[in-house]
Formats: C-alpha cells, sequence, structure tokens
C-alpha cells in the first residue's frame, strides 16, 4: 500500500491515505514513530501492527469511555467510531469486546429505557425511540414481553391532568389540540377517544 497522503486533522491527528483513499487517523506520534511519509510504501509488518494493535486498542478504550457517563446502544457506539473514522474491522473488533464483556448490551438498554419512560410516553413512541437508536425490533419486543403491562388510557388521563385538560368543558378547538399532542406522543387515535370519553 502506497502512502499518497498524510493530511493534518488537528493539531494532534493525520488523515492517512492509502493509495488515495482515506484509510484510518493517527496521532503525529504514532506517524513519527513509524516514520510515515507521503509517496512512500507502507511496509507489510508496520501495517498490520496499526490495524491489529494501535487502531483495535484505541477503538475499545474509546467505547469504555462513552460508555463511562451513560449507558449506549451497539448502534450508537458504531456511529461514534464511525466519526473517529475506524476502519469497519476495526470497529466490529471494539463492539465484539464491549459485547463479550457485556459493557454493551441492547436488551439491557431496552429494558431501562422501557422502564423509565414508560410513565410518559407512549408504547410506540418508545419503540420508534429504540429503533431510532439502533436496537432491533426483535429485542425491543422481548424487553416489552419482560416489562409489566402499561396501562395506556391510565397514561392518556395523567397527561390531560398535567395538561389541564377537562374533555367536558373543553371547545372544539382545544380538544383538537390536544388530541394532535397526544397523537404526537405515540398514542392511537381510538385509544384517546376512549379514555376520553
Amino acid at each position: 500500500m502506497m502512502i499518497t497522503r498524510l493530511e493534518p486533522v488537528n493539531g494532534r491527528k493525520y488523515r492517512v491515505y492509502l493509495n488515495d483513499a482515506p484509510a484510518f487517523l493517527l496521532y503525529s506520534g504514532e506517524v513519527s514513530q513509524y516514520r510515515l511519509r507521503e509517496n512512500q510504501e507502507l511496509d507489510e509488518h508496520t501495517e498490520k501492527e496499526i490495524y491489529s494493535a494501535v487502531l483495535p486498542k484505541r477503538a475499545k478504550l474509546r467505547c469504555m469511555n462513552l460508555l463511562k457517563t451513560m449507558d449506549k446502544t451497539e448502534e450508537q457506539l458504531r456511529q461514534k467510531l464511525r466519526q473517529g473514522e475506524y476502519p469497519e474491522p476495526v470497529i466490529e473488533e471494539a463492539l465484539e469486546y464491549v459485547k463479550r464483556y457485556h459493557y454493551v448490551d441492547d436488551f439491557r438498554y431496552a429494558r431501562n429505557y422501557i422502564d423509565s419512560r414508560k410513565d410518559t410516553k407512549s408504547r410506540q413512541q418508545i419503540c420508534c425511540d429504540l429503533a431510532g437508536r439502533g436496537v432491533a425490533a426483535e429485542v425491543i419486543r422481548q424487553a416489552w414481553e419482560e416489562t409489566e403491562t402499561v396501562d395506556e388510557a391510565a397514561l392518556i388521563l395523567r397527561w390531560a391532568e398535567k395538561k389541564h385538560f377537562d374533555p367536558a368543558c373543553a371547545d372544539p378547538k382545544e380538544t383538537q389540540r390536544f388530541y394532535q399532542f397526544l397523537l404526537r406522543k405515540g398514542f392511537s387515535y381510538p385509544d384517546i377517544k376512549k379514555a376520553l370519553t
């Protein structure tokens, strides 16, 4: 592989281009350590060391740092590593590492997410939120199966109380506005109508 370009990204990193394609980011100290130069062949030993030692170690540490402050889904970690321009095989290796030790677990994430939001959000909205975070539909379904049943009618009535909405006194415009609010929260029209009549 030919190093065709070393592009400074910031004061500390370089984007390394191999055969005119961006390959990975290295710190300036690593560029010096491996004596990388533009228009020079990247020897097989150095390439192997970068792909099997340097980048995987850094990707795993990045995952661990991201998980320190907040639980994340596998897909959220994948997106963060892609933003860091890690090669796909390195990303997959780092994700396998954190999954093996259960540092990341989409089922656990879904259960916790459902438990913390089931009293304020509709089932549909929670499912959409989880899908948007990359949790598989089957995992979401299993997480709901292990969750206490949520009474969505009671939840709609709580929203009515919180928003000071009285269906008996509300004019059609207020009713429509409140129905729209609940629809945006993911409740179905028949469920709203049933709960409020």
